[in-house]
């Protein structure tokens, strides 16, 4: 298979395992070598839901109930949530390799690598859930990371900025509470593969980052103020702090980009 069908593939895949067994396989044969990148493959689909299993059922968000951690089913559901979103992250990379074309090789080695990584992450949690007695699909869920997906599906450029650096970002600035909550319950295992996710998520939004600033370069653009333009568009509804500085210095953010985060939170809180 070439990379975009492969993954198409991933992205098709309707299971949790067999999403999980495609990105593995389709990584590890790009990782050899056996993917070709053609010139001349036709354009991407029309961007579409990507193949999910029938549970866990897709609500708003303001459907969900608020769980704290203090109780079992608290726990349990936060794990899920967690699962969730490492589930979508899978889709989200592959996406951002399926749908943009014409780009450097090392631009699809960043997003397999982080599709890889995703995969890995929601096995991990997936495990958590079964040893705390539950499953993926067990709560309901909502759509918001594959929305902000079809919002970008017409620009590489805005894809960059919008998924890894805004929603997936997101992540680095409550994580560290999380791993101190589940720390404090006496929850050492889920705390230790949120670090670990961490760590590496550091890495996956620092590829947003850095091909953000490609894609600016490329259509000869200011890269901190097409970033602001693109957050007072987009993500305004979504974006509120506190943020962590340090991650998301380490992931690329430079000293303007992030007094611009905190001058729309303070807009958005006024």
């Amino acid at each position: 298979m070439d990379l975009f069908a492969a993954a198409r593939a991933c992205l098709d895949a309707d299971t949790p395992e067999a999403k999980v067994a495609a990105t593995f396989s389709a990584a590890e044969a790009f990782a050899r070598g056996e993917s070709a990148i053609p010139d001349d493959a036709p354009p991407p689909e029309p961007i579409r839901m990507p193949g999910r299993p029938a549970r866990p059922r897709l609500v708003p968000p303001r459907a969900l109930p608020k769980r704290g951690f203090g109780t079992p089913e608290g726990l349990v559901a936060f794990v899920h949530a967690v699962a969730h979103i490492e589930f979508n992250a899978i889709d989200l990379a592959w996406d951002a390799v399926y749908r943009f074309r014409g780009l450097p090789r090392a631009y699809y080695a960043d997003w397999v690598s982080v599709a890889q990584d995703e995969a890995r992450h929601f096995r991990l949690l997936r495990a958590r859930l079964r040893a705390l007695g539950h499953d993926y699909g067990d709560f309901d869920a909502h759509n918001g990371l594959w929305e902000m997906a079809e919002k970008t599906a017409h620009d590489g450029m805005a894809r960059m900025a919008l998924v890894p650096r805004v929603l997936e970002a997101r992540g680095l600035d409550v994580t560290p509470g999380m791993i101190a909550k589940l720390r404090a319950l006496g929850d050492e295992e889920t705390a230790g593969i949120l670090e670990l996710i961490l760590r590496e998520e550091v890495a996956h939004v620092a590829a947003g980052s850095r091909w953000f600033r490609w894609h600016c370069e490329r259509a000869g653009v200011e890269p901190r103020a097409r970033f602001r333009a693109l957050l007072a568009e987009y993500a305004r509804p979504v974006l509120y702090g506190p943020f962590n500085l340090e991650a998301r210095s380490a992931a690329g953010f430079d000293a303007d980009e992030l007094e611009a985060l905190q001058q729309l939170d303070a807009g958005a809180r006024s």
